[in-house]
């Protein structure tokens, strides 16, 4: 068999990557070890959250497939942060885990120029640093001209609890053997790395007049850009809020040695951001609780998920652990908390394009890059998988700016910054959060997924006439001024706004006061026209928040002006005199394109970058 793109894993990351090569008009083959587990959710059954829902947004807007199949199968839908301004607005939803995958496969399985492989990958092929294909159990070799790898947590796993150690991938299946060592024969360091998930409660076991209930938001909500039908309040499933207390603190206290983490069986790092239960009560001793979500997994289950909740305890422990929370006195256990121990890929050997570094057609995405969550593994996914297109095609790789996207702050944090532990985006990673808001997906990154060849020429039209839409909207804002108009005028009474000389002023002034809304005035002037939700968004926030966006703006293009001083790939920093040891290593390694991504590398001082300015200046007139 051959083909042009082989994508090994059919994780969130090998869904993206498979489809997406697909719809360039490549030849494209999946690997996986079972299509039961072809974008699965073995944590948490939910997409989005903070800085989380903005990147679902951006993989939808480059033509990917995660936000259209969250929407249809969510069973909540929430817009977190709306207390917060609008650049960590961001959508999360709760899915239903058993019809979320079988969408996500019967998706793929419909994609042209996709074909679906259940055999394991043991080898990469690669001669002469240039990968050529992969190595099957059982023994067959299968060439293609890229290779993406989108294992996850599968590289060599384990499962622990307590000291128990066993030899297993997430949710209990096999684990991928023999690719680790395939890796390192090629030059390439792995590192490992730790994550976790909670137990799983029996629904009639729990007690909800104890509870507190978490709705969605009551607004139509949707992150695809495709999805015309929004879910009502009304259809939309509760989930519960419950918290740890002092019995709970005092049972995790007590038998802190018997956790895989503090007990000395980990090996691997676990994530900082979402830790474990036990880890918060050591981290945060002056708390005297945490919260924790109590969510469905699925309409077709009886079973909910504790979030926040994660352990490596032993089983019996975790019994008493569970049955010490509100609500949760009388639960039956379905499914035990586990940590589960990986191989990953160390980050500094993939460039901006997700490349291997030394291997040329070899791709690499998702956790076994070092990140955690579903939507860092798709958005990863998405751009490994239009890189090996563009290297295939022969053209020049796809990078994203950080100030263009959250996808960019995550590939340039992991190339520049690497990680020790499982990387999670937040909204605090990004210094250009009002550039990449939820409601400005669409325009910062349509056309270039239009100009990848990704989005249709239908979804271009409607693109364009909602760019029109808003354009002509903003601009009668601008124009029509307030007069005498009485329903204003009575508007702004209701309202308690007193604006000086109020006649003398434009719609568009108003809405920058937030305290009328573009629907208000739509209803007063009939030739405004009727804007739905996400466009009534898109245009409010960008009116209110326009001054902050102009700085943001102004930072950008300073950033830009530093990355317009480019490096060679070939400069040998170790003898560049004036660096330091430890910055000169890190040069070295990462091979930075110019002076703005040299400044964002760990260890690479501000003197450092001085010098490296003084060398160029230095070579230019050599």
């Amino acid at each position: 068999m051959n083909f042009d793109v082989i994508v090994v894993g059919g994780g969130h990351a090998g869904c993206e990557a498979s489809h997406v090569c697909a719809k360039k008009g490549l030849k494209t083959a999946m690997f996986c070890m079972s299509f039961s587990h072809v974008g699965n959710m073995p944590c948490n059954p939910s997409i989005g959250g903070s800085a989380k829902g903005i990147v679902v947004k951006e993989i939808d807007v480059l033509g990917g497939i995660m936000g259209v199949v969250a929407d249809r199968n969510a069973l909540q839908f929430k817009m977190l942060n709306l207390s917060k301004g609008p650049g960590v607005h961001a959508l999360r939803t709760q899915e239903d885990k058993i019809t979320y995958p079988k969408d996500m496969l019967e998706t793929l399985k419909s994609t042209k120029n996709l074909t679906l492989i259940e055999k394991e990958v043991v080898e990469l092929i690669v001669e002469d640093k240039v990968c050529l294909g992969v190595k099957l159990v059982d023994g067959e070799e299968v060439r293609a001209k890229a290779v993406i790898l989108t294992t996850g947590t599968y590289l060599e796993a384990d499962i622990l609890r307590g000291s128990s150690r066993v030899p297993e991938g997430p949710d209990g299946d096999k684990r991928s053997h023999g690719l680790s060592e395939s890796l390192r024969k090629n030059g390439i360091s792995l590192f490992r790395l730790k994550t976790g998930t909670p137990p799983r409660i029996k629904k009639e076991s729990i007690d909800f007049s104890l509870l507190e209930e978490q709705l969605g938001s009551n607004m139509p909500l949707a992150f695809s850009f495709d999805t015309k039908e929004r879910m009502k309040i009304e259809d939309e499933v509760k989930c519960y809020l419950t918290y740890t207390n002092e019995k709970t603190h005092q049972i995790i206290e007590e038998n802190l040695h018997k956790s895989a983490m503090y007990g000395g069986y980990v090996k691997g790092v676990g994530p900082r951001y979402c830790p474990s239960i036990e880890d918060k009560i050591v981290r945060f001793k002056d708390k005297p609780r945490h919260q924790l979500f109590i969510e469905p997994e699925s309409l077709y289950t009886d079973s909910y998920y504790l979030q926040g909740f994660s352990t490596s305890m032993p089983i019996d422990v975790q019994e008493k652990m569970v049955h010490s929370l509100k609500g949760l006195e009388n639960a039956e256990i379905l499914k035990y908390a586990y940590a589960i121990e990986y191989d990953a890929i160390e980050p500094s050997f993939i460039d901006y394009s997700l490349n291997v570094r030394g291997i040329r057609g070899l791709y690499a995405a998702g956790q076994v890059i070092g990140t955690s969550g579903y939507e860092e593994a798709a958005a990863l996914g998405l751009m490994a998988g239009i890189n090996a297109s563009q290297y295939i095609l022969n053209k020049e790789p796809f990078i994203l700016k950080r100030s263009e996207a959250y996808i960019g702050v995550m590939i340039d944090d992991l190339v520049t910054k690497g990680t020790h532990e499982p990387y999670r985006l937040l909204s605090s990673r990004s210094e250009f959060r009002l550039m990449t808001r939820s409601d400005n997906a669409l325009e910062r990154l349509f056309m270039k997924g239009y100009e990848l060849k990704i989005n249709s020429e239908e979804r271009k039209e409607r693109f364009v006439k909602r760019q029109e839409l808003l354009s002509l909207s903003r601009e009668l804002l601008e124009t029509i001024r307030i007069g005498k108009n009485k329903e204003v005028l009575d508007l702004l009474e209701k309202r308690d706004l007193k604006l000086n000389d109020p006649n003398s002023k434009s719609l568009y002034d108003l809405i920058k006061t937030r305290k009328v809304d573009y629907k208000d005035l739509a209803n007063i002037y009939s030739e405004l026209p009727k804007l739905d939700f996400d466009e009534e968004m898109s245009l409010v926030i960008s009116i209110q928040y326009e001054g902050y966006i102009k700085l943001e703006e102004k930072e950008a293009e300073r950033l830009l002006a530093s990355e317009s001083f480019p490096l060679d790939s070939d400069i040998d920093y170790m003898k560049i005199d004036g660096l330091s040891m430890e910055a000169r290593e890190k040069l070295n390694a990462i091979k930075p394109n110019n002076i703005g991504e040299a400044s964002r590398i760990s260890n690479v001082h501000p003197s450092d970058i001085s010098v490296l300015l003084l060398y160029l200046k230095g070579a230019k007139k050599s």
